[in-house]
């Protein structure tokens, strides 16, 4: 039987359809499919976003979740003592060395050195810590910064990755919209930098590293799971979060995959609120604190002027 070349085409388009692109796979946008989108079904994610919690992962309901602190005071994390959980099975043997040797410096009062104490950019999920962030909206990209050395993400809306991404500090950042959420896909992280880690415990990762982020809008009744799961694991200073703010909170769900480091992908999520709209001036600045010695560094002094 002759199929009309109408027929044939609507039947390649329900067969692409009905297959879902593997994780980490770059799905094809059709030429003019973003322009098409109403710019009313795009969800406003821009102004300031509070998340002060520490270390700031909210673990997962169920399922594989992110390296947490083993030392607790009143319950939650304790910031004072970073001591990873090594026997998460998502870490790989080695993996998980690692991060016993960095819990075991903590424990012996050792502030060791990361990307924040040390003035470095901070890699992707380690970056959620700061306690605010800004999003920008852009037809054709997405701008994000963060409040400690004012660090500064750009994401390409609706195009793929490259055929061969060159290593940079905050990766290779693509996103579209899947009606309500804001997907962001990242790969090419860069690892020939120091303290490579992606969270406070000094959990390493490799140029494998690969980023799934999905932001969306919440009522705040949605929200109180998220927020009731930070509140028992993290502490929370009071630092310009609106603990009473009653409107719209911004969920980040992200998943985490490098097959280098972990033996699973896992998701955490980060549950934004709103309070006040300064943006703090937090600059790393030169400092003679060795903060991995607990102890000012040997530099030279003069004991009066030399003039």
């Amino acid at each position: 039987m002759n199929m009309q070349r109408s027929e044939f085409l609507l039947l390649v388009t329900l067969a692409a359809a009905a297959t879902p692109p593997a994780l980490g796979q770059t799905v094809a946008v059709a030429a003019g499919a973003a322009s098409t989108q109403e710019a009313a079904s795009i969800p406003d994610l821009s102004g300031t976003w509070w998340h002060p919690s520490l270390p700031g992962f909210e673990p997962p309901v169920s399922g594989p979740g992110p390296v947490t602190n083993i030392s607790r005071r009143r319950g939650v994390s304790n910031y004072d003592q970073l001591v990873g959980d090594y026997t998460n099975p998502i870490l790989k043997p080695e993996t998980a060395e690692i991060v016993k040797k960095f819990g075991e410096l903590s424990l012996k009062g050792v502030t060791f050195p990361s990307p924040a104490n040390q003035c470095w950019p901070e890699p992707v999920p380690y970056i959620y810590k700061n306690f605010a962030t800004q999003i920008f909206q852009h037809p054709d990209r997405i701008t994000i910064i963060y409040e400690q050395d004012h660090e500064v993400r750009h994401v390409r809306l609706n195009q793929p990755h490259p055929a061969h991404v060159t290593p940079s500090w905050y990766g290779d950042s693509v996103a579209h919209y899947e009606g309500d959420t804001l997907v962001i896909d990242t790969l090419g992280t860069r690892t020939d930098r120091p303290f490579p880690m992606i969270d406070l415990y000094g959990t390493p990762y490799s140029e494998k590293l690969h980023v799934v982020e999905r932001y969306r809008l919440l009522d705040y009744e949605d929200a109180k799971e998220g927020l009731e799961r930070d509140a028992k694991e993290n502490q929370r200073p009071p630092v310009g979060i609106d603990r009473n703010y009653r409107g719209k909170h911004l969920q980040l769900q992200f998943t985490v995959e490098d097959p280098g480091v972990f033996t699973m992908p896992w998701t955490a999520t980060i549950t934004y609120g709103r309070g006040s709209n300064d943006w703090p001036e937090t600059v790393c600045a030169e400092n003679i604190r060795e903060y991995y010695n607990n102890k000012d560094s040997d530099v030279p002094r003069a004991d009066k002027p030399d003039f």
